[in-house]
């Protein structure tokens, strides 16, 4: 509780005191023994009104405020009307007197503001964790000395120094040092990362053990923690259809009741249907009940609540609206490269002839592959464990979309693909295994193959079953790679429907396609990681875009970004969705059917002031607790 909220705090515990004080006095009959009647109806009216002023006259301050600029109908408007209402029936002494029930209508109206008050300033904190990844500076070194600057003013290149126990400022590749980082605040994961020279870190990161020196890739304003900041900051103004319907509700139901309550109190007395005190009460106590609050302030609260829950898990949902398209999705479709699988080749197998060592086949291809910056040849470079020599490597030729010839140690070294088998008279045979097969050959003599696969994500199978659980009926790949690869992707995993050597153009036809067959309320979400994935993300309902290592092109075309790059994130998402749209239409439709059952026994007379007070803070305080579940998010 901060100091303004302590303050409030304060002020409310001294009016309850007093209030509770006055009402004994009143009860005991020593205002009726001191004054007399009607002489204790007044003095009444003048203690009550002590702790009802202490308590509400910022409320009262507010209602004149709008009143003012010609806007007058809200919570304050109503309940400065209903409580002073109370205290005007000091003008019919010989009715029951109602001004306890008038400063208790300001009083409880107070606590439950400050509940909701108290209530938002915790959902915030969960986001607000999310905003003290911001570094404050960046260590640069100045004539052999650290200089903290504004991590604004360091330019891309620039190599910066991060010790232990300080944040990464910017995005960078270590250049010197190793260490552990703590990613728990950007991705919700407790178990810290080792880095070491060569490795890419993201700002926001916390340095937890050794020194560090990066060479930044990126200005602080397109780093990850300034995207992040960013995403948040903007969360709050994509509001969700239901959320917005709240809204509009409130501006038509407000006046109108207002007008009915009004009614209510001057049309019966005027009918000659009894005394003006009974049906002014009346038309106060529907006044009172009416305050649409436990909506205004309990839809909202469950929307910040769920998307602060969900930035605890490291999925950043840029709105509500997001958040409640997210609870209907039945079709999830996946980019297979970079979001099912890692997205960096490595070799699954070696198959070598008959009588051959695997190592020599894998030997023979690294030092062949040695010059070569393809994805394939730094994948056969790193499963191989010798060093290689490059004085023994000659004569080395690149032939395009075929494979590399080289001469190594006076022996001609062939690896590549059947096309460059056959241009060069080797023999070679199939291999039954998905993926990219090298094959090689040494002096035109066939000595095996080796298969190299774009490896499945470790969590990527879960994902699949946990979207199955969660109700989803069709999970999707996507990929522009060869059909037996994708298929044997595919059922590795359990995906439903594959569509395979497909061109970027085509990714979003597909989804068009997907988007006919859809039913009505349902929606599709589409997950990928790359920059040709930026057109898809932005048709599909909900774009699902990987963080840590996705484009920049992606994660701003998406409206969910994952930051962790594991897609089984994406079903603890849609199980957030789901629980805060469950909590939202739960406090919809209780505070609405408590609301009219109580309105109706104000207006036949049924329900007096007290239960008035019930039906309005009473249900705004239930509403508000239960919309403070959706920030309580378990961690798988």
């Amino acid at each position: 509780m901060n100091k303004k909220q302590r303050r409030w705090r304060n002020r409310i515990i001294v009016a309850l005191v007093i209030f509770a004080v006055v009402l004994v006095v009143e009860e005991t009959g020593v205002l009726a023994t001191l004054f007399g009647t009607p002489g204790d109806v007044y003095a009444s009216f003048v203690l009550f009104l002590i702790p009802y002023l202490i308590a509400g006259y910022k409320t009262l301050l507010e209602a004149a405020r709008n009143i003012r600029r010609g806007d007058p109908f809200d919570e304050a408007f109503l309940m400065s009307v209903a409580s002073l209402g109370a205290f005007a029936m000091v003008f019919f002494p010989e009715t029951d007197p109602h001004m306890a029930e008038g400063a208790a209508v300001m009083l409880f109206y107070q606590v439950g503001e400050l509940f909701q008050s108290y209530a938002v300033g915790q959902s915030r904190k969960s986001i607000a964790a999310m905003m003290d990844i911001a570094p404050d500076y960046a260590n640069v070194e100045k004539d052999g000395t650290l200089v903290q600057v504004d991590p604004a003013e360091v330019a891309p290149g620039t190599t910066i120094v991060v010790k232990p126990g300080e944040r990464v400022p910017i995005d960078g590749i270590v250049v010197e040092g190793a260490s552990q980082l703590d990613t728990a605040a950007l991705t919700g994961e407790s178990i810290p990362r080792h880095v070491k020279p060569g490795a890419d870190v993201i700002s926001g990161c916390v340095n937890m053990t050794g020194m560090l020196h990066i060479r930044t890739t990126k200005p602080f304003g397109e780093s990850t923690v300034s995207r992040i900041l960013e995403l948040v900051e903007n969360a709050s103004e994509k509001k969700a259809r239901t959320e917005n319907f709240i809204t509009r509700f409130a501006r038509i139901y407000t006046p109108a009741v207002t007008l009915s309550a009004l009614a209510l109190a001057v049309i019966p007395p005027l009918a000659g249907m009894g005394a003006w005190s009974d049906w002014v009460l009346r038309g106060l106590t529907f006044l009172v009940v009416s305050c649409p609050c436990a909506l205004v302030i309990s839809v909202p609260l469950s929307f910040f609540g769920g998307i602060g829950g969900a930035s605890r898990l490291g999925i950043l949902v840029k709105g509500s609206n997001y958040l409640e398209l997210l609870a209907h999705v039945d079709t999830v479709v996946f980019d297979k490269t970079g979001t099912l699988t890692s997205g960096t080749f490595n070799v699954v197998a070696i198959h070598p002839e008959a009588g051959v060592d695997p190592d020599y086949v894998l030997s023979n291809a690294a030092y062949a592959e040695a010059f070569s910056d393809h994805p394939i040849a730094v994948s056969v470079r790193a499963a191989y464990s010798g060093k290689i020599d490059q004085a023994r490597i000659s004569e080395v030729s690149e032939e395009s979309g075929h494979g590399v010839s080289a001469r190594v140690d006076e022996h001609v070294i062939l690896v590549g693909n059947d096309k460059l088998m056959a241009q060069h008279g080797a023999t070679w045979h199939d291999c039954d295994l998905a993926g990219t097969i090298l094959h090689v050959s040494v002096d035109g003599a066939y000595v095996g193959h080796i298969v190299i696969a774009d490896v499945v994500k470790e969590d990527a199978k879960a994902a699949i079953h946990d979207l199955h659980a969660a109700g989803v009926k069709r999970c999707v790949m996507l990929t522009g790679d060869r059909s037996d690869v994708a298929q044997a992707v595919a059922e590795q995993l359990g995906i439903d429907e594959v569509r395979a050597q497909l061109l970027p153009q085509d990714k979003v036809d597909v989804v068009e396609r997907l988007f006919a067959g859809e039913k009505d309320g349902a929606r599709l979400a589409f997950v990928g990681d790359g920059i040709n994935d930026a057109p898809v993300l932005t048709r599909a309902d909900v774009g699902i875009a990987m963080g840590a290592m996705g484009s920049d092109a992606a994660i701003e075309a998406a409206d969910v970004v994952l930051m962790d790059d594991r897609p089984s994130k994406i079903a603890q998402a849609m199980r957030v969705a789901r629980k805060t749209m469950r909590i939202v239409w739960q406090n919809i439709i209780f505070a609405l059917g408590v609301k009219v059952a109580i309105l109706a026994l104000a207006a036949v007379g049924i329900a007096g002031m007290w239960l008035a007070v019930f039906g309005d803070v009473g249900v705004a305080m239930i509403a508000i607790l239960n919309a403070m579940r959706c920030m309580r998010i378990e961690k798988n």
